[in-house]
This record gives C-alpha cells, sequence and structure tokens, in this order.
C-alpha cells in the first residue's frame, strides 16, 4: 500500500503540470475513494509487521536488546472491515494503554565478558593475560538506565508482568507508568526458561489488564501490541496472530535457560527493541500474551514478533507469588522432535538409526524414578498426544508439560510398534519430588544461581592463591549474576571464609540469613568484593 499511496502523490503532481490527465485522475480518484478504507486496513497492517531474534549486546544501552534471531518466516494479511476494526482498535487501545508501564534497569555491571574457557591455563591467560590486554569497556553513567523495556500491571496493587531478559542483571528497576509517574520496583522473581519476570510497586487502584485465555485465540484474529519500542512510550500497533506454538530455540540457545519452555504466539504487529515485556491484546483490551522476541535480518521491525502465552504466564507468576519460586512438573524423557528433519538427521547419523521424520516426539531415553518410568514409557515410543493437546512437535509437548506442576496427572497417548496405547502419568520435579516446594527448600546452589568446582593445588600455587573455586552454570539473573560473578570467574573467599570446594560454600550459607560477602577474580586479574542478601 505504500507503492500505491507514492503512486497516487505523483499523479497529483502530473495532474498541475498536464492538463491532460485531469480527465483520467477524476476518474482514478473515485476509484480510489471507493477503495480508501480496505486501503487504510491495509495500510495500518503494512505499518505493524513486526522484527526479529537477534540476541543484541547487552553491553548496548537500550537493553531489552533482547532476543533476536536472523530466522524468519513469511506472513500475510487477512482483510475485515476498516471502519469496525478501527472502532474495536480504540477501545483495546484505551484499555491497554494506562496499565502498560516503561521498565528502566540500572546495572554497573561489564558485559560480554569471554567464557566457556574449559582448562585451568585457558583460566589463567583470561584473567591475568588477554584480560589484562584487552581495554576496558565504558560503563553508562550511573545515573542513565543499561536497559529499557515495557511490563504490565496485573493487578491494582502494583504487580507488573514483563520478560526475564528485561531486569536481568539489574540491581535497580525503575518503572514509568502512562501518566509519567515513577516508581522503584522490587523483583520479587524471574523464570529464565520462559523468560517471565514478576515486579511489584507499592501503589493502590492502578489500572491493570486481565489474563484471557490463550487457548482460544486463532490464527488470523486481529491483536494490538502495546509497549515503549526505541524510547517512544505508549506505542500501539496492530496485526494479526500469524501462528501459534511457535519454537525458536532462543531460550536455551541465548537466554541461558537449562528448560526452555518455547510456544510463543507469533504476530505481524510491529514489535521492536523496547517493546519486550509489554502487551498483546485482543481487540477486547485482554491480555493474551507477553511481547518477547522478533525476527529479522537487522535487529528491528521485519514482520515477525513472539509473545509468551498468557496461560503460560499467568502460572508463571501465580507460582512465584504463591511459593516464590516456578513449580514445574517433568515428564522424565529425552526426546527428539519428530517434525525436525535436521534434528532427525543427525540423530540418525550419530546413532546409526533410521527414524523417519513426521509429527510427534520420539522417546530417547527415560529418567530414572520420574513419572515417564513409573508409567512405562520406554525408548522408541513417539507421544502424540498429551490430555487433549496433538502433540506434532517440542513446542506442542514443553507447552503442555511445562504449564504443570509436580503432582499433576496426565494422559499420553503414545505409538509403540505402530500401535497407540495411552496411559496416566503423575509429574515430577527434576529431584523425583511431586509436591510444591518454597524458597527453603532450595538447596543453596539453587538459591545463589551458581555451581562451584575445586582449583587444583597446582593452579593456586603457580599463580599465588591460597584459596579459590570455578564458577560454573551462573543462572542468569541471579544473586550471584547481579553481583557481576559469571562462568569461569573464581571465588576465592565467602563471608570472609576461604572456598575451596562445593562443600565449602554449602557448609558456609546452608540456613544462612543476612548479607553475604563474595570476594572474586574478574576477567582483567581485579580482585572484587561484592554482596547480596541471602534469599
Amino acid at each position: 500500500m505504500k507503492h500505491t499511496s507514492s503512486l497516487y502523490y505523483s499523479f497529483g503532481i502530473n495532474l498541475l503540470a498536464n492538463k491532460k490527465e485531469r480527465y483520467r485522475m477524476n476518474t482514478m480518484k473515485k476509484t480510489f475513494k471507493k477503495l480508501l478504507p480496505y486501503a487504510f486496513v491495509g495500510i495500518i497492517s503494512g505499518a505493524t509487521a513486526v522484527g526479529a531474534i537477534k540476541y543484541f549486546d547487552s553491553s548496548a544501552t537500550g537493553s531489552d536488546s533482547s532476543y533476536f534471531t536472523k530466522e524468519s518466516k513469511n506472513a500475510t494479511f487477512a482483510g475485515l472491515n476498516a471502519g469496525l476494526v478501527g472502532d474495536d482498535f480504540v477501545k483495546a487501545a484505551k484499555m491497554t494503554v494506562p496499565a502498560v508501564v516503561s521498565i528502566k534497569s540500572y546495572s554497573d555491571r561489564t558485559s560480554n565478558r569471554p567464557s566457556n574457557r574449559p582448562s585451568e591455563q585457558d583460566l589463567f591467560d583470561w584473567f591475568f593475560g588477554e584480560g589484562q590486554r584487552q581495554q576496558q569497556r565504558q560503563q553508562p553513567p550511573q545515573n542513565m538506565p543499561s536497559g529499557l523495556g515495557s511490563g504490565v500491571i496485573i493487578s491494582p496493587d502494583g504487580y507488573i508482568i514483563s520478560n526475564n531478559h528485561v531486569v536481568a542483571g539489574a540491581n535497580k528497576l525503575e518503572v514509568v507508568l502512562s501518566n509519567r509517574k515513577t516508581y522503584i520496583a522490587n523483583l520479587v522473581g524471574t523464570d529464565p526458561n520462559t523468560d517471565i519476570s514478576l515486579l511489584k510497586i507499592e501503589e493502590k487502584g492502578l489500572p491493570y489488564l486481565n489474563f484471557a485465555n490463550s487457548d482460544n485465540i486463532e490464527i488470523g484474529q486481529w491483536v494490538l501490541a502495546v509497549g515503549n519500542p526505541l524510547g517512544l512510550s505508549s506505542t500501539v500497533t496492530a496485526g494479526i496472530i500469524s501462528a501459534k506454538g511457535r519454537g525458536i530455540g532462543i531460550l536455551g540457545a541465548q537466554g541461558k535457560a537449562a528448560n526452555p519452555i518455547e510456544s510463543f504466539i507469533q504476530t505481524d504487529a510491529a514489535i521492536n527493541p523496547g517493546n519486550s515485556g509489554g502487551a498483546l491484546v485482543n481487540i477486547n483490551g485482554d491480555l493474551i500474551g507477553i511481547n518477547s522476541a522478533i525476527s529479522s535480518t537487522n535487529g528491528y521491525y521485519q514482520g515477525y514478533g513472539f509473545a509468551v502465552p498468557a496461560n503460560l504466564a499467568r502460572k508463571i507468576v501465580e507460582d512465584i507469588k504463591k511459593f516464590g519460586l516456578v513449580q514445574r512438573g517433568f515428564l522424565g524423557v529425552n526426546s527428539l522432535d519428530l517434525s525436525d528433519e535436521r534434528q532427525v538427521l543427525a540423530y540418525n547419523e550419530q546413532k546409526k538409526t533410521n527414524i523417519k521424520a513426521g509429527n510427534g516426539i520420539y522417546v530417547t531415553g527415560v529418567s530414572e524414578n520420574s513419572g515417564a518410568e513409573d508409567a512405562g514409557l520406554r525408548t522408541g515410543d513417539v507421544i502424540v498426544q498429551v490430555d487433549q493437546i496433538k502433540i506434532t512437535d517440542f513446542a506442542d509437548l514443553s507447552l503442555s508439560i511445562g504449564s504443570k506442576r509436580p503432582g499433576d496427572r496426565v494422559t499420553v497417548s503414545y505409538l509403540r510398534n505402530g500401535k497407540e496405547n495411552t496411559t496416566a502419568i503423575t509429574l515430577k520435579d527434576q529431584n523425583g519430588g511431586v509436591t510444591a516446594r518454597t524458597k527453603a527448600d532450595l538447596t543453596v546452589t539453587e538459591k545463589i544461581g551458581a555451581e562451584f568446582e575445586p582449583l587444583s593445588d597446582r593452579f593456586k600455587t603457580d599463580y599465588g592463591l591460597t584459596s579459590g573455586v570455578i564458577a560454573r552454570n551462573v543462572v542468569e539473573g541471579s544473586e550471584m549474576d547481579k553481583i557481576g560473578v559469571v562462568k569461569n570467574y573464581i571465588v576465592m573467599e565467602i563471608n570472609g571464609k576461604p572456598v575451596n570446594s562445593q562443600k565449602d560454600v554449602d557448609k558456609i550459607l546452608d540456613k544462612y540469613e543476612g548479607n553475604v560477602q563474595v570476594k572474586y577474580v574478574d576477567e582483567y586479574g581485579r580482585i572484587t568484593t561484592r554482596g547480596f542478601k541471602m534469599p
């Protein structure tokens, strides 16, 4: 429609210069007037298609600098009467805009630290060699946010849902309402596996959005995306639902999620950096998703946006509010997505098998003491349905199971030797439990978000260290992550006591309450002491 508009404009200029064109232009004007309502819909639609998944460098300010890849798909528009849709858009926008906030994150961390150093010698070169030669990156001024994103008020008393990547690593979070009123927010909890976070501001009587049942959405349905893209506050864009149950491999690959749940709503409503954590609503103004990612070749709007479904997002924040952490049920199987031909081909080459691509999830292994083992699932079974949900790919399975809690029972249909079987499975947590856990039940590693491995005596002798452990599996947004400890940093002391093993760390922090002091060595060989309050 942009081409049509520019063509119409050029005809207007020629009309002034050439009287012979007037009759033809009058005829065309009448035609354009008849088509104007449809052109209006097309212009709105064309102006709102979305951008792509490239994980922006977290060192850049503007941080929702979030999730981006270069994978993209084509999408098309469905026509509808412009007048009717326009009225619905106005009503939905009026309901939504006051409940969508801007989130400014502040952090004094450096970014893009090297990682994946496998050996202790590599560690030393990293800390005291290569790291020393690198120019220290400048930090933004303390009064400048290191990241910008969006959030949605979901209760009148100040609970706000957003993305995990919007708040990860922040030591201060500032929330700005659509009326410009500002608050300092408390981070209640996060879940990297779904890219959801929950914040709280102290206020009453706030406008908020209701969660809709995202299971009821349909492809082609009109939606609005509301957020703060590129620093432009309270921006509303329109589009349709382009696809459901979309897995794009972003959370595990770039979001540091250990057990990612990806079953995104895909939309062509315009989403750009800064929209992350904002609202995707239907024309009634009900919340159907939390905008999280885009997919394009340039990092900006190109027509492909992705939102966490409302049902999954609601379950995550309910868990965080009630238990302090997410309650996640697991089947207990290793799996192969039969819908992914490349994955199937790679598996066949590695295992010397001849599995055929298709629909469903092929079971490649069953965990001990899992619900799947208890129910009799075996390697070679193909899962085709969970409860009433047909399982065509891993996105279907991850959503159907990931939205359940330990102790929940699901009915699983699977193929074995070409015959379909059905069994009831009780989901368990990763430790084999079937009851809810609270923060008091967590291990030290789970509370602080890192594991530790000992340094060899030779390494400590060669480099003059009397103590130290290597940080491993640092969880994004965890307490260790917030104070700047990343994978392969050396933690020397905790609360003034030397540590040389995971057991030392556990002994110091088990059942500990209060402030924790951590002394560690960064990639430049600098010894830093930072702290946090024990969760």
